[in-house]
């Protein structure tokens, strides 16, 4: 269970407060690339900021846990106006450490949001935390991504094998 999805949704706008409230998730750690914006994007689709306006509204604290530089990170969540961890070297659950305590939550209220199991989902099951797996956005660039996700295939499918379905 370290890489199998536990819950997958079709975007991260399928996340609700409700799916949340019912699991005592009060905060989220988000990734930014294919699950907030495309891969390299630094624009947010009109979709994503009137759901993170929902969260906002009820209650959600965010932030986001990144492997990315400063660089790509720092702008894109400064226009989103969330705090944020780069080079996080998930799937290594330091970044994930971080951002509870800057969220000041209790680990059971948090949950990851991302797309990659070897880096997303791992982290979360390393640190304790569901997570909360979304298709990817769009394409991915690097070389590096592409791979894991040829490796990721049978995990997914494990997911959907065992009944699991698309939130």
């Amino acid at each position: 269970m370290l890489i199998t999805p536990e819950y997958v949704f079709k975007d991260v706008t399928h996340i609700t407060p409700a799916f949340l409230a019912e699991r005592g998730v009060r905060a989220l750690v988000l990734d930014i690339d294919n699950t907030l914006t495309g891969d390299g994007s630094q624009e947010l689709p009109a979709d994503v900021a009137a759901w993170l306006g929902k969260m906002r509204a009820a209650g959600v604290r965010m932030t986001i846990v990144s492997n990315g530089t400063p660089r790509r990170v720092a702008p894109f969540a400064q226009k989103l106006g969330l705090g944020y961890v780069c080079w996080a070297a998930k799937p290594l659950p330091f970044g994930l450490a971080v951002a509870r305590r800057r969220l000041g939550v209790r680990r059971r209220q948090m949950a990851m949001v991302g797309d990659q199991l070897y880096a997303d989902r791992m982290a979360a099951a390393l640190y304790g935390i569901p997570a909360l797996m979304v298709v990817p956005r769009g394409p991915d660039r690097g070389a590096q991504v592409k791979l894991k996700r040829r490796w990721e295939r049978r995990h997914w499918q494990a997911y959907y094998d065992r009944g699991g379905r698309l939130l």
